[in-house]
């Protein structure tokens, strides 16, 4: 039985080599050489031949003399890749016919000069043929430069500004169309420019996601308004994270890890894993997760006077996992989960002057806090937990035509917790005049946020000869429930008690409001937004002749939103009300590009964006004074619509031999209605109110160049003047808020640049080191337009600045009070500009084909930044700033197999 069965064996193995023998007979080579830009022959290369039917892959690695043979390929369309650390990937198509050797040469270019891919249109595109001011760092620039989150990425991309308003808030502003800092309790005012994960939407304003970079493919920067392709929130521009998609017949494994250590602060670490794995032919699973030990540096001044260390640590975890399934060639569905979950400690902010902690108190401890230090006595921990749910499907309804689907759910769920104590207690000792042993309970105040939304996007995208043309629609509905409650425990009581005996009978309970507010909840509050959108748009190029495109595009909108609002408690007017916005109009874009050679495009585009309005929240009367109540009370109603005509000119260009490349663009930006928050007084209450006409007028200038295969160096640049073109005067013709003509808008820096240069050399087959530097400088701005308004002054200077604070305000109440200083008026001072800062990030490391060691210093010269005023109650119980991360030293590992 053996015997036959060997036989059997035998035979069956002679035929199939018989069969087989034909096919390899037939099969076809590529040969050639991979050179650098130099004409350097290039060992230790990855040349990557893929069939463009099948999608199976065969690999080899050049020779000394940079030479390469891929073998055994089935005739067939194929792109043919090659790859070396340090430098770009190059691919080219090429044609194999059976029995036949195709001759290739490759040559491998420096990462700045790579011919970057974007979407910016919806439709893939070379970067330097998008005919408008479009940025896209890719993963390893940002790598270089020391970029690892939105707000670095900003400070490396001309025109693009983030404002740092504490753990896990920030607001983007592109091209200075910017409302200022937006508060966690103005649940209803619209992000100004929009964020997107590929193709979802994950706007949030004030919360703008800040998701972690690992696997992303690179991130774009669409300046100037995008509303005709992405709609409302996009009036400034819009930025997307590009991440990895699946991988057909690719089985890959790649990660990072990583230490670091803060001077003066913490050590952190991060470990990052991910596969991407083919499942038969057509289809590919791929999956990235993540884990980042955040490092803190700040340090919080206890009552008692100890300090708690390094704060402002934490935690950020994710995954983020996909499925690519292609069962037919025209056909191609892509779902994915992402999640990710961010736990802060505490906050990065510097306090300047606290009413319970200063150096003027004479009857409680003086206290004088260090350049990061703060005054605590509560915990601030912050928590976001973000999950994304996404459907995209493509079909091909014929080889010009394709029909696409972009379905996404996004769940988010945040708590932000403050210390209160000192707004709570300028209310209950200042105001109310209670005594020590109250206005120093703990004051926890927890605003929580979640959110809800829905998308569905639908178009048809296709082109004949001179025609691309794109049509869609789009459907979206966010409900968002926001919360504010702010309880002191054991102050009821106490206080009733101490109200009583000073003339005022006071019963026990008295704190517990009619609405929702519990016994010691001195501020409570519930509401309601959902909002409903649709719109349709299209846009199609037309190529007049050769060398002349020209572009046009509409989008028509729709919005609807409903907002239910319950206030309660002490500290406000117990309010039970509803309301509604509607708002519908179109939003045109219109480009012209002329490609005057093969090395100079110029470009011209008039666009216009558009922000919804809504309505205002009631001011906390009880905290007001008398003319806060009369200034800002007429105003709390609802807000405009904001509307921006963008005019922007300009030039991509490439020369010396494609080694260099230049764009430069221009703009000038007609803003209508503006929407700006303002302080009301000291209130502790913000609203929205509408400056008529403002513009901002500015430019923007990158530079890449790589003289030979060692040396590659980058240079951007922003200059943005923008300022308002109107005042707001109250009923009695004074300015309200520093909303007058000439002001500057606040939250963008007139001045922003960047330089990054990397300098490599080859120091074995497939090994190179590198020595990278990067500099960044950001000018100084203003984090609201009140900036710019009058302060807290004292009796002899009834018209002082913004920026200034008599500290005794309060009068009798003065908390901690005789003061001793500052002499001669007791009015404390700071500067509400913020200053310009520089940062210079450092790189060292060896690459090779599947591997990466780098260490690193961060913020060279450790520089302190202040990114944003940050104030309670105006600035009569706290003025503090937001700062960076200081000098970081760390080393990591990176890894592709």
């Amino acid at each position: 039985m053996v015997i036959r069965a060997c036989r059997f064996l035998t035979l069956a193995l002679f035929a199939a080599t018989l069969y087989a023998a034909p096919a390899f007979a037939q099969n076809g080579r590529i040969s050639g050489v991979v050179r650098g830009a130099g004409g350097v022959a290039m060992s230790g290369a990855a040349v990557r031949a893929t069939n463009q039917r099948t999608g199976a892959t065969s690999r080899t690695t050049t020779a000394a003399d940079g030479s390469y043979t891929v073998a055994d390929l089935t005739p067939g369309a194929y792109i043919v890749s090659a790859s070396l650390p340090g430098l770009r990937t190059v691919s080219k198509d090429v044609q194999v016919a059976a029995g036949a050797t195709v001759s290739l040469d490759l040559v491998v270019q420096p990462i700045t000069l790579e011919a970057v891919t974007v979407t910016a249109m919806l439709r893939e595109q070379q970067l330097k043929d998008v005919p408008f001011s479009v940025a896209a760092p890719t993963a390893q620039a940002l790598i270089t430069r020391g970029a690892d989150n939105i707000e670095t990425i900003a400070a490396n991309v001309a025109g693009f500004s983030v404002q740092n308003l504490g753990p896990g808030q920030s607001q983007p502003a592109i091209r200075g169309a910017s409302s200022g800092q937006i508060a966690r309790d103005q649940p209803g005012v619209k992000e100004d420019v929009g964020a997107y994960l590929d193709e979802a939407p994950v706007s949030l304003s004030l919360f703008t996601p800040d998701l972690d970079l690992f696997d992303v493919s690179r991130v774009e920067v669409l300046r100037g308004p995008q509303g005709t392709l992405f709609g409302a929130g996009s009036l400034g521009g819009t930025v997307r994270y590009i991440s990895n998609q699946p991988e057909l017949n690719v089985n890959s494994t790649f990660g990072e890890a990583e230490i670091n250590v803060i001077d003066g602060g913490a050590p952190g670490n991060n470990a990052k894993l991910g596969f991407n794995v083919p499942l038969g032919d057509k289809a590919a699973f791929r999956v990235a997760g993540y884990s980042n030990r955040l490092g803190g540096w700040m340090d919080a001044v206890q009552p008692n006077l100890t300090v708690n260390h390094d704060v402002n640590g934490g935690e950020r975890s994710g995954v983020r996992a996909a499925f690519r399934v292609v069962p037919s060639g025209r056909l191609t569905f892509t779902p994915r989960v992402v999640y990710q979950d961010v736990k802060m400690d505490g906050w990065n902010r510097i306090d300047a002057f606290n009413i319970l902690a200063n150096p003027y108190t004479t009857t409680r401890p003086a206290v004088t806090l260090g350049p990061r230090q703060l005054f605590t006595q509560l915990e601030e921990p912050f928590t976001d937990k973000f999950l994304l749910t996404d459907l995209n499907l493509k079909y091909d309804l014929s080889p010009r035509v394709s029909l696409t689907s972009i379905t996404s759910y996004t769940h988010r769920d945040i708590l932000v917790v403050r210390d209160a104590t000192a707004l709570t207690g300028s209310v209950t000792g200042g105001t109310i005049g209670l005594s020590e042993s109250l206005y120093t309970l703990d004051a926890p105040l927890n605003d929580a946020t979640t959110s809800n939304v829905w998308t569905q996007e639908l178009r048809l995208a296709g082109g004949s000869g001179r025609l691309k043309w794109l049509v869609g629609g789009f459907y979206g509905r966010s409900k968002r429930h926001y919360g504010q409650s702010l309880l002191v425990q054991r102050f009821d009581t106490a206080a009733a008690a101490e109200l009583t005996a000073k003339g005022s009978p006071t019963p026990p309970g008295w704190t517990k409001g009619t609405l929702g507010a519990r016994v010691n909840e001195l501020f409570f509050s519930n509401l309601h937004n959902d909002l409903k959108q649709a719109a349709a748009f299209g846009e199609a190029t037309l190529a007049a002749t050769d060398r002349l495109n020209l572009t046009a595009g509409v989008r028509y909108y729709h919005f609807s939103e409903d907002r239910a609002l319950i206030f309660d408690g002490i500290f406000a007017v117990p309010t039970d009300t509803t309301g509604t916005t509607n708002a519908n109009g179109v939003a045109p874009r219109f480009i012209v590009s002329y490609k005057a050679s093969d090395a100079l495009t110029l470009n011209a585009q008039a666009s216009r964006g558009f922000r919804l309005g809504g309505i205002n929240d009631p001011l906390n009367a009880p905290l007001c004074s008398t003319q806060d109540v009369a200034t800002y009370g007429p105003l709390a109603g609802s807000w405009k619509d904001e509307t921006a005509w963008n005019y922007e000119v300009g030039a991509k260009s490439q020369f010396a031999g494609g080694r260099a490349s230049l764009n430069l663009s221009g703009f000038y930006m007609d803003i209508r209605d503006l929407q700006l928050t303002v302080t009301a007084g000291s209130c502790s209450s913000r609203l929205i109110l509408n400056a008529p006409k403002a513009r901002s007028v500015g430019a923007e200038l990158e530079f890449t160049g790589s003289p030979n295969e060692h040396l590659d160096f980058s240079v951007s640049a922003g200059l943005n003047n923008s300022k308002l073109l109107s005042t707001f005067r109250d009923q009695a013709g004074n300015v309200v808020a520093g909303i007058a003509d000439g002001n500057r808008l606040p939250s963008v820096p007139q001045i922003q640049a960047g330089a990054a240069v990397t300098y490599g050399w080859q120091v074995a087959a497939g090994s190179r080191v590198f020595v990278a530097g990067s500099y960044q400088h950001v000018g100084s701005r203003f984090t609201l337009i009140d900036d710019h308004g009058g302060g807290f002054c004292p009796p002899s200077q009834p018209n002082c600045p913004f920026g200034t604070v008599y500290l005794k305000t309060f009068g009798a109440n003065t908390i901690g009070g005789p003061l001793n200083g500052p002499l001669p008026d007791t009015t404390f001072r700071f500067n509400p500009e913020l200053p310009a800062y520089n940062f210079a990030n450092l790189r060292v490391g060896l690459t090779r084909q599947s591997w990466e060691l780098a260490v690193f210093v961060n913020n060279v010269f450790d520089e302190r930044a202040l990114l944003g005023l940050d104030r309670e109650r105006g600035t009569r119980a706290r003025v503090g700033y937001l700062t960076n991360q200081p000098r970081t030293f760390g080393t990591t590992l990176r890894f592709n197999y």
